[in-house]
């Protein structure tokens, strides 16, 4: 049980009607999982308004209310703290209650449009293998130590993520990992949480659907470097143009590095095939399980942020050496006939690009490189083209299919791809809408020493159509497909 007053003291309070010392067992911004006691923060959402259920969270029983704005008649007896914005004191209120774990932890937020998963991911694989106990929020899953936890969100609410923080550090974590999504930044839903680091990435066209602009984007993205105290670090991608960008004004300790150019932190590709790839980072040879520069730049943020935390050089290398891709990025799916099979996450213009080079980096000149691609339903439209033509300037032939239709026509998503496809490339581009006969299509025209890459929804085992999600997992598609080839 803790008091209002305790809880709210740093929620931006603009004034308060009733007692401060009202006790509370619960805090909560969902009315329906309201009961006797608990705290209930009206928050504005995308789609709902929490103000408009103060009323429901009142009668199950509310002891305060955090919103911007007061009913007409506030019920007495009910503690009402009015703030200038809900979504931060939600964080704010949160992490008070669970007890600032985040301020006994050290965590460490990694942003920008590609290789979220993949950084958070390795450093908490890291960090186990040098023998901490670790914590990881990502896209794929959540662990605390080794308790796998199912992942809603690349960026839990505020009160679940405050909730599992504290349960990490009652389970003896050290260093906790967590992507942070633009949507995360720009709702506060890591308001009140203290960060011992932060890792900038890259930035590309993505989620203009809910940000509307790249310049809100791109703020978004600031805003998590600009609330980085000074006792943090702040690690940025100089191989990105708005890599300088994020830390301008930053108070946190600068960091930079690169696999072009001058930075703090250095990596080169030596060599490459589809096993693996030879690095030298840091002066430092290392021979890896991951293909494609986009993932060198990445292990280069791995241990980039490592040395920065105190590891051993030498001790990270190692265990870099020893690790396998992240499931789905990139993702070798063995099978008899010779043809090499990758699935991968990619889902953004830019991250289409990456991947398409680092295989072409490595396919031999004779080869066919047949790649299947779709777009997510009910997200920004703008890049369907944009994808559509990276995929067929890249591929030898492309299958343009469903990837996630949500509540949208797979064949109007489709439509919107097509845009992109010049009359040149017109001869080289499939359109078939099922993902399953799709990527059974690609095996069959491929022959031994091709390459099937099946892009867009990586590590997911479901395809959601119509709002329902159903089994659907590209990995075994691609198995199955395999074999009835080789069968044939």
């Amino acid at each position: 049980m803790r008091s209002v007053r305790d809880l709210t003291g740093r929620a931006g309070i603009v004034s308060v009607k009733g007692d401060t010392g009202t006790m509370v067992s619960d805090i909560s911004f969902d009315s329906r999982t309201v009961g006797p006691g608990t705290l209930f923060v009206a928050v504005r959402g995308t789609k709902s308004d929490g103000h408009d259920f103060i009323p429901a969270a009142v009668s199950s029983g509310a002891s305060a209310v955090v919103c911007e704005r007061l009913p007409e008649n506030p019920t007495e007896g009910v503690c009402w703290i009015l703030t200038d914005d809900s979504a931060r004191a939600l964080g704010v209120v949160a992490s008070e209650f669970f007890g600032n774990p985040s301020s006994s932890l050290k965590l460490t937020g990694i942003t920008g449009t590609n290789g979220k998963t993949t950084i958070a991911t390795l450093l908490y694989r890291v960090f186990s293998g040098l023998g901490y106990k670790c914590g990881l929020f990502s896209t794929v899953c959540n662990y605390i130590v080794n308790k796998e936890l199912p992942a809603t969100h690349t960026t839990p609410d505020p009160v679940e993520l405050n909730r599992t923080l504290a349960e990490m550090l009652k389970a003896g974590c050290d260093y906790v990992f967590m992507e942070v999504s633009s949507h995360a930044v720009d709702q506060k839903r890591i308001a009140g949480l203290q960060f011992a680091g932060g890792i900038f990435t890259n930035l590309t066209h993505d989620h203009l659907d809910y940000h509307k602009t790249f310049d809100n984007y791109l703020k978004a993205k600031k805003e998590f470097f600009d609330s980085l105290p000074g006792s943090a670090f702040a690690l940025v991608n100089n191989d990105d143009k708005n890599g300088k960008v994020m830390v301008q004004n930053c108070r946190a300790s600068k960091y930079s590095f690169s696999t072009k150019g001058l930075a703090d932190f250095r990596c080169t590709v030596l060599e490459q095939d589809f096993s693996g790839m030879s690095l030298r980072i840091q002066g430092k040879d290392v021979w890896t399980r991951f293909i494609g520069d986009h993932n060198a730049s990445n292990l280069l943020a791995v241990f980039s942020a490592a040395s920065i935390l105190g590891a051993e050089d030498e001790e990270v290398l190692r265990i870099l050496s020893e690790l396998r891709s992240v499931p789905g990025r990139l993702e070798l799916v063995e099978g008899p006939g010779g043809i090499s099979c990758l699935v991968d996450y990619a889902h953004t213009p830019d991250a289409l690009r990456n991947v398409i080079s680092a295989v072409n980096r490595i396919r031999p000149g004779d080869r066919q490189l047949i790649t299947v691609v779709g777009a997510g339903g009910d997200r920004d439209r703008a890049k369907r083209p944009h994808m559509a033509s990276i995929t067929a300037e890249g591929s030898t032939k492309v299958i343009l299919t469903s990837d996630n239709p949500r509540t949208e026509d797979p064949e109007k998503i489709l439509d919107d791809m097509e845009v992109g496809i010049t009359p040149d490339m017109r001869r080289k581009v499939l359109r078939i809408t099922s993902r399953r006969e799709a990527i059974k299509t690609a095996v069959m025209l491929a022959v031994p020493g091709d390459v099937v890459l099946v892009a867009g929804k990586g590590h997911e085992n479901y395809q959601e159509i119509n709002g329902v999600k159903h089994h659907f997992d590209d990995r075994e598609e691609l198995r199955a497909a395999l074999l009835l080839k080789n069968n044939n």
